[in-house]
């Protein structure tokens, strides 16, 4: 589990952030961010003066990354590119989250490397791990300016153009239901989002096409959402598609991987970041070595 409490007796009255950076190795920002967020206890009770002192039995909540043995497919001493699978989180949720791509981060290469973009945790695929602060800042950059180029793999339904563009306009929904937080529309008052589709192959036995995408902006869900837009739902995905009621059920942890299979075509989202091309000292273009690069049909079974 991450979030682990350790405990201290401390005799002599010392100021808190001090101490924490003292014997924990934190920054003065980094200890006085942990006690404004409450993981730190003085003899039972919370301390939120980040300015303050302390004595007496100490507790403190501190993540703790556990790896569960996944190794990079590239890496440089700056950063590394893992191959996320399908259903992992990227950070800890909360602190009962078991277990996120920041676990296998700091496992490797110690407190300050850093998830350095977005990537749902139904999709698989390259995620980008800084292994240091400058690196962090850098890395980060390149994607808000979009000097990363990014491209990903999608099984959808139906027989698809062999090539589209899509600009639609997305709107996080704010209104009526509990899924507020997990849906995007198009809509006109959204913002600009783009992304380009290229059909690789299509499965008539199937009824579904395997696409390359490769998106221009980088909104929340914009892939799912686009192809969604143009009646070629994601196979697998369990929110664009269904119905609320069963998107419900799916947030609520009710439906079984067989129901999910029925109602969306797959236990998993067929959507896969398979590609990321930008420049960090030198020219770098790497590819996912997960077997959906390879055998995305064998997902389905």
């Amino acid at each position: 589990m991450p979030f682990v409490v350790k405990e201290f007796e401390v005799k002599e009255k010392t100021k808190a952030f001090l101490f924490l950076m003292k014997e924990m190795g934190y920054t003065q920002k980094e200890a006085q961010r942990i006690i404004a967020r409450g993981r730190l206890q003085v003899n039972g009770e919370v301390m939120k003066h980040t300015a303050g002192y302390f004595e007496g039995k100490i507790s403190f909540i501190c993540f703790e990354g556990i790896s569960r043995g996944l190794k990079p497919v590239f890496e440089t001493p700056d950063f590394a590119i893992y191959d996320k699978p399908s259903g992992v989180l990227v950070h800890p949720q909360n602190r009962n989250t078991q277990y996120s791509m920041i676990d296998e981060a700091h496992a490797a290469y110690g407190r300050d490397a850093n998830i350095t973009h977005r990537i749902d945790q139904e999709t698989s695929g390259l995620l980008l791990i800084s292994k240091h602060k400058e690196a962090e800042r850098e890395l980060k950059w390149l994607f808000e300016s979009r000097d990363i180029k990014k491209s990903y793999l999608a099984l959808v339904h139906g027989e698809f153009p062999e090539t589209l563009e899509v600009d639609a306009p997305l709107l996080r929904k704010e209104d009526e239901s509990a899924i507020v937080r997990m849906v995007v529309r198009v809509n006109e008052e959204g913002k600009a989002s783009q992304t380009a589709f290229k059909r690789l192959c299509y499965y008539p036995e199937l009824d579904m096409s395997l696409l390359e995408c490769y998106p221009r902006t980088g909104r929340q869900h914009q892939i799912r959402v686009h192809l969604f837009h143009v009646k070629h739902p994601i196979v697998g995905d369990p929110i664009y598609g269904q119905k609320e009621e069963d998107v419900l059920r799916f947030l609520d942890k009710e439906i079984s991987s067989e129901e999910r299979i029925t109602l969306s075509g797959a236990n998993r989202l067929m959507l896969h970041a398979n590609q990321l091309c930008f420049s960090h000292g030198s020219n770098f273009c790497i590819n996912s070595k997960d077997r959906f690069a390879t055998d995305p049909l064998s997902f389905l079974n």
